[in-house]
């Protein structure tokens, strides 16, 4: 994802989280820290033409903290046009999310998932995922509750047993 692709995403954003989406300047702040060598953050779109039809931002920890423990990673978002769901396109996102958290060489991937979401449950899960506990009225302002899920070695979920179809005439790139 690179700046210009924010207004796209934003159009995105607003139509599939109408009550928690997320601001231009929360996009912003997340592509500062995408680029160069002490990037922390990999953001992706996915687009058919001109048309952006997928996006998804993961965040890691960063270098090794003082217990020497590993990085770990967050995934932040996942979206995909209604217009594209159960393409594969949710997977091959997550997959790319993968990818970076294993070359940023964190040993688990966190996220939190809406408990109202079962698809997006089942995409998780079949990568690997396993929920670890629930956050009480985590979304706002609904008040929504949000699953914790994780996923240790990332690197295992990339493998080609794990490799998605491409979706005709889409291509993702950072």
């Amino acid at each position: 994802m690179r700046w210009w692709d924010i207004d796209s995403v934003l159009e995105l954003e607003r139509d599939l989280f109408p009550e928690d989406a997320w601001s231009r300047g929360m996009f912003w702040s997340e592509l500062a820290h995408a680029r160069g060598p002490g990037a922390t953050r990999r953001y992706v779109v996915a687009e058919e033409g001109d048309r952006i039809v997928g996006y998804a931002g993961l965040t890691t920890s960063g270098a090794e903290g003082d217990a020497g423990d590993a990085p770990a990673a967050d995934v932040q978002t996942i979206a995909v046009t209604r217009d594209h769901w159960g393409t594969g396109l949710g997977s091959r996102l997550l997959t790319e999310l993968l990818r970076a958290a294993t070359e940023f060489e964190c040993t688990e991937v966190m996220l939190e998932c809406r408990v109202d979401n079962v698809r997006a449950q089942k995409l998780y899960e079949r990568f690997g995922f396993e929920v670890i506990g629930v956050r009480r009225g985590y979304y706002q302002p609904g008040n929504v509750d949000a699953l914790v899920m994780r996923l240790t070695d990332p690197s295992s979920s990339v493998t080609p047993d794990h490799s998605v179809n491409g979706v005709q005439g889409t291509e993702i790139h950072g």
